[in-house]
């Protein structure tokens, strides 16, 4: 690599201080970056470098690895990927038959990302399933996305759940107290009962499928399943298949945006995990 123009930095720096003194840049995680670009989510990013997809300088990319910005080549899918400086949030009517995802997989049905019609490389923040309909947010923003998305955050989400059967206050104690699914015990933050077979549910995590497979670890089918709010962030009456950008007194009032202190210990959080290789 060519060296930049400028003088030489002090002698007893470490690499990362030279490197800092040199471009005027701080090495970022590169998860952190891909997420920055839009690439996906920081969890997803780590999947994907683990994967092998993502490359450095034309290297294959290890996870821990940190990057800076304007001097490392970062490749996705053998294209140069590089941070967006404008954020953007969209909240989406999400219409069943919808994937949450970017690229088709293995699942059959249309992108959910199809739906909006902006400049920018959006991904979904968090599951909402094929299956389901209702609140879900596209955005470029990483950290939005770790917020919203990380258990130790909280964040809840809400949903509005018909049955195939008439429920009982019963069944809301039941997922109020816990239920044992494959991957670890779950309960949900409040369930009530909203009429004949009709549930309001509040979770506050969002792993795969999870309320669908907590009824059916009770006995229930879904019939239909609609998610109404994120955080303090509510549907409304946003059509169908229809989207709106939000605000940015949106994301900081509705959404919970947290501050540069909360950033900070993020980074530090996610750090070690990517070092140790936690997921």
């Amino acid at each position: 690599m060519a060296k930049p123009f400028g003088p030489d930095p002090p002698c007893g720096l470490t690499y990362g201080q030279r490197r800092l003194a040199l471009t005027g840049m701080k090495p970022v995680r590169l998860q952190k970056y891909l997420a920055s670009a839009g690439v996906g989510s920081r969890r997803h990013c780590e999947g994907l470098i683990n994967a092998g997809r993502v490359r450095v300088n034309g290297a294959p990319a290890k996870l821990g690895q940190s990057v800076t910005p304007g001097t490392d080549r970062v490749e996705y899918r053998g294209r140069e990927v590089k941070p967006e400086t404008e954020k953007v949030v969209v909240a989406v009517n999400k219409p069943a038959g919808y994937l949450s995802a970017c690229f088709r997989g293995k699942e059959e049905g249309w992108l959910v990302t199809e739906l909006v019609d902006l400049p920018f490389r959006l991904y979904p923040v968090g599951r909402l399933d094929r299956d389901s309909e209702g609140l879900l947010l596209l955005t470029n923003d990483g950290d939005l996305a770790l917020e919203l998305t990380h258990p130790r955050y909280g964040k809840e989400k809400e949903y509005e759940v018909e049955l195939d059967r008439p429920a009982s206050p019963e069944l809301c104690e039941r997922l109020q107290k816990s239920v044992q699914l494959a991957d670890g015990p779950a309960r949900a933050v409040r369930a009530t009962l909203v009429g004949p077979g009709r549930l309001s549910v509040v979770l506050a995590e969002g792993r795969k499928r999870q309320l669908r497979r907590m009824l059916e670890a009770l006995g229930c089918s879904v019939v239909r399943l609609r998610r109404v709010r994120i955080a303090g962030l509510r549907l409304g009456d946003l059509p169908l298949g229809k989207w709106r950008r939000l605000s940015a007194q949106e994301v900081v009032e509705k959404l919970g945006r947290h501050g540069s202190k909360s950033e900070v210990r993020s980074d530090i959080a996610e750090g070690r995990r990517a070092v140790s290789g936690e997921r």
